[in-house]
């Protein structure tokens, strides 16, 4: 369930849909709220117009049959007083309900007493501030009230009031209250109708919107899918077209882009082979002339004693450029293998910090010859790692030669730092040093940074490459940090167990003696 939610929460799709439905949210709900609004003040406005009407015709009545009855006896003036609430308050199937409510006015100090409201009415509905509005008005006063009853029931109400005279009684304040439970029950079946309609609308946009978002969405979808299939490697993959619209057009421009890139790509991979199997196969025929020549050189350098010196010199340039030659073979069948993908790890457990010892130690001879000298500093006497011995050192001797090829005759320090998991070997040399150009470079294959320098020195150009290439076959990091002429600094970063990855970096890559 979470799997599908979060699929189709990162769908395009869903997104669409949802964002459509919550923009169409806030506009039904403001529709629909001002569409209330105006129904409610609209049914309202009749409703209090058609009350006041009735009121004031009500109240006018009364006022005059209590002008007629002037000088009449009580008993006449009470009967006059039932007739106007029996009349007042008999309503019709169709009509709300209606009270009629009398109150002394304050002040009035007359013996007989008319207060009454109809039906139990409770007359504290009518409220003083609404009383003292009336008592100060010549005309009809209204105002939207509740209609509470004495048994405790209550409902919402309009009161209109209006001063009368109450023969043999004084002033009176008379007070036709009507319910509004038929004009609420209708507002309540208007918000329910709209709440129905607007929930319909959303359910129809958002079905519409599917439709829509489907017809643009599932071309897409498959040109994904198709794109998915390309990384994978499967390129006979296509889409399909069955209409002229934009959709299509795209379709048409996305097949002729995978015919195109199918065709770039085999090309390519022919190309490849073919450039592998010429650097494997020039290597491989190599070997045979040059054994050849390598027992020739070793018979005429035998005898260089009695040549000429000039002679005997040329002996010596044809045996080292020979090594040379052969150091480049085999560097290129190790590229070769590379390229092919066929280059495998044959690990084994061994101390890694008498691995650098040793290199250091073969190497020393040459970098005596070049007047400088190698330090090995280990965090801890012996760690133990799982990895190809044979690969492992050659990054050693790859970046201790380069080192003493550029060290310009000053020291060269080899750190090496080791956590549970990883263990980092730094080669830092102060040298001529890198710029920041030939740091995008230094890894590349048959570049040099001074190509003079380096031939004089017997370098193939392939040793840092191929020196990165086993980092990588490891899991492993190589990284190269250089200022001209403050040196520079290689950290080779590799998991202690083979085929995991490492952590973290154990030593920084640019130097802790560095000062910009």
């Amino acid at each position: 369930m979470n799997r599908f939610f979060w699929k189709a929460r990162n769908s395009l799709a869903f997104k669409v849909i949802i964002s459509t439905v919550i923009l169409s949210l806030g506009v039904v709900w403001i529709t629909g709220s001002a569409l209330n609004s105006r129904l409610s003040s609209g049914i309202k406005e009749v409703n209090l117009n058609s009350a006041i009407v009735e009121a004031r015709s009500t109240i006018f009545t009364a006022d005059y049959r209590f002008l007629l009855a002037q000088g009449e006896k009580d008993e006449v003036v009470q009967k006059v007083v039932d007739d106007v609430i029996s009349s007042a308050t008999t309503i019709t199937s169709n009509e709300n309900t209606r009270e009629v409510v009398f109150l002394r006015s304050p002040g009035n100090t007359m013996v007989k007493n008319y207060e009454i409201a109809s039906n139990f009415l409770d007359p504290e509905t009518i409220s003083k501030s609404f009383s003292e509005r009336v008592r100060k008005s010549n005309d009809t006063v209204w105002q939207y009230t509740t209609m509470r009853y004495i048994q405790g029931t209550s409902v919402a109400g309009l009161a209109i009031g209006q001063k009368v005279q109450i023969p043999g009684a004084g002033q009176y304040e008379m007070y036709i209250v009507f319910s509004l439970a038929n004009e609420e029950k209708t507002l309540n079946l208007i918000n329910s109708y709209l709440i129905i309609a607007g929930m319909i609308l959303l359910l129809l946009i958002s079905l519409i919107t599917w439709v829509v978002v489907r017809q643009v969405v599932k071309p897409v979808s498959e040109a994904a899918r198709i794109a998915a299939e390309f990384t994978s490697g499967d390129f006979r993959q296509r889409m399909k077209v069955d209409s002229q619209d934009e959709i299509s057009r795209l379709g048409h421009a996305f097949n002729e882009m995978a015919e195109s890139l199918e065709q770039q790509i085999a090309r390519l991979e022919n190309l490849s082979r073919v450039q592998q199997r010429f650097v494997s196969d020039v290597s491989h025929e190599l070997r045979t002339p040059l054994t050849t020549l390598r027992m020739a050189s070793e018979v005429i350098s035998a005898s260089r004693e009695n040549f000429d010196p000039t002679v005997a010199r040329s002996t010596e340039l044809l045996v080292a450029q020979l090594d040379r030659f052969e150091r480049l073979l085999e560097d290129l069948l190790e590229v070769s293998r590379f390229d092919a993908e066929v280059a495998i790890l044959e690990a084994v457990d061994f101390d890694i910090v008498q691995l650098v010892n040793r290199c250091a130690e073969d190497l020393a001879l040459v970098a005596k010859e070049r007047k400088t000298q190698i330090f090995v500093k280990s965090s801890e006497p012996a760690i133990m790692i799982k990895a190809d011995i044979r690969r492992v050192e050659r990054i050693l001797r790859n970046l201790m030669a380069n080192a003493i090829d550029h060290s310009e005759e000053i020291q060269i320090d080899v750190q090496i730092e080791a956590s549970e998991s990883d263990v980092a070997i730094g080669v830092r040399d102060y040298g001529i040093g890198l710029d920041e150009n030939s740091l995008t470079r230094v890894f590349d294959r048959f570049w040099r940074a001074d190509p003079s320098r380096a031939r004089t020195r017997g370098g193939t150009g392939l040793g840092l490459s191929i020196a990165l290439e086993d980092a990588r076959l490891h899991n492993g990091e190589l990284e190269a940090w250089g200022r001209p002429g403050r040196g520079a600094h290689f950290v080779v970063t590799l998991p202690r167990k083979t085929w995991e990855s490492i952590d973290r970096r154990l030593i920084p890559l640019q130097p802790e003696d560095y000062r910009p």
